[in-house]
């Protein structure tokens, strides 16, 4: 949630992101050109912070006794928009705008309205450019991919890391894990919900 907060966190991040070389040039202008449109209409204030695990990417933190869900390694908890776990565990678990619908109804012991699907969208996509850096900046100091090969989708990816089959120690992964997630987030922000819940998003934080 960092990115949607002006301050030294973000600038550094996308210093590095634009000095990295790690899109190409096309690439690393639209990467920060829907950075700016995300940043523009989403809102950050007080009243919607909670307390928040803020490392939920890692599987082996979200625990399951047959009954209730338990979240350990609290190590990188604060308070932080309360869409922000929850789109770090739609994007492992999430597949299509059904589950979404059922996944945001389970959390809110409600059926969700329409500015709520649109901030956990947008959520999702905020996850998705901050995976992207991360992962791409972390990759490019190991030995090169070789991009010929076919890279898993998102779901297919996502699904090997919460059954234990991804190791991001291993040569080339975390450039794997930053290009799947850029790939995913290039057919979401193309798509025509992008627009329709930046709209939504942004009219509610006018309005306010």
């Amino acid at each position: 949630m960092f990115l949607m907060h002006e301050g030294p966190a973000r600038d550094g991040f996308l210093a590095m992101m634009r000095a990295g070389n790690v899109l190409s040039q096309a690439d690393s202008q639209e990467f920060l050109d829907r950075y700016a449109q995300l940043a523009a209409v989403y809102p950050h204030h007080a009243p919607e912070m909670v307390s928040s695990h803020n490392d939920l990417f890692k599987p082996d933190n979200i625990l399951f006794d047959g009954r209730r869900v338990l979240l350990v390694d609290w190590e990188a908890a604060f308070l932080n928009d309360r869409y922000a776990d929850l789109a770090a565990v739609a994007n492992m678990l999430v597949n299509n705008n059904e589950e979404e619908r059922t996944f945001l109804h389970d959390y809110l012991g409600r059926p969700p309205d329409e500015y709520e699907l649109a901030r956990l969208f947008l959520m999702r996509q905020t996850a998705h450019i901050f995976y992207v850096m991360a992962f791409l900046l972390l990759g490019k100091s190991g030995p090169p991919l070789n991009l010929t090969e076919n890279r898993p989708d998102l779901h297919d990816f996502q699904q090997r890391n919460w059954a234990g089959d991804v190791n991001l120690s291993e040569p080339g992964m975390k450039d794997l894990c930053g290009r799947v997630h850029w790939e995913h987030l290039l057919q979401d922000v193309r798509q025509p919900r992008f627009e329709e819940a930046l709209r939504i998003v942004g009219g509610r934080r006018a309005s306010a």
